[in-house]
């Protein structure tokens, strides 16, 4: 045995030194390697999807027929190619300025290559074959117009999803039941926001 062998052996603070090291390099070890599988598992949900509109630009007024003070029309919304990955589509719209965060519309199950829905699709009927509507915050099923209380704008969200599966959701499904059924499914992902202000009389 080597007198640096014998030495460490006889130290004990060294040999706690030691130990700490090789247990700070095994957390550091089983760190990255929980990363790199969850990077590998979820890298694709960062795909970013380009939503967009006839009805209304990107950060703009969302017209009165698209309202609770016209005919509760779902606009019409589009999106580009969606990832490898996806089996099926989601859309979330949702009110965030709200003092409960209120969802106004919940589709889901469209097909990986349906890439738009026409104006009006949910309140005449339209909508792709296969897909499913939930239930908003108005208690209704299908679309419900923005329709803030007087004073100043509210912003809506129109939130689109790539996922990896198909949604076994009945139809009439609540916002959490669709949360629940898109959490670590998502593999791409976009938005577009509309404001609407309904002023005092």
């Amino acid at each position: 045995m080597s007198p640096d062998s014998r030495k460490f052996q006889s130290n004990p603070n060294i040999r706690r030194i030691f130990t700490a090291a090789i247990v700070f390099l095994c957390s550091l070890l089983a760190s990255a390697l929980i990363w790199e599988r969850s990077h590998s598992a979820h890298g694709q949900a960062r795909s970013t999807l380009s939503v967009r509109s006839a009805s209304f630009s990107e950060g703009g007024s969302i017209p009165r027929q698209y309202t609770c003070d016209g005919a509760s029309l779902s606009p019409q919304l589009s999106w580009q190619a969606t990832p490898a990955a996806t089996k099926s589509l989601a859309i979330v719209m949702e009110d965030p300025d709200a003092p409960v965060l209120f969802t106004h519309w919940l589709v889901y199950n469209l097909a990986p290559n349906v890439r738009d829905l026409a104006e009006g699709a949910s309140r005449q009927g339209i909508m792709p074959a296969g897909a499913g509507e939930g239930h908003n915050s108005f208690g209704r099923l299908g679309y419900g117009g923005p329709c803030p209380p007087p004073g100043k704008p509210h912003h809506y969200i129109f939130r689109v999803y790539a996922l990896d599966r198909q949604l076994d959701l009945p139809a009439g499904a609540s916002r959490q039941q669709l949360d629940t059924a898109i959490d670590d499914h998502t593999v791409g992902q976009g938005q577009l926001v509309g404001i609407y202000q309904r002023m005092s009389r």
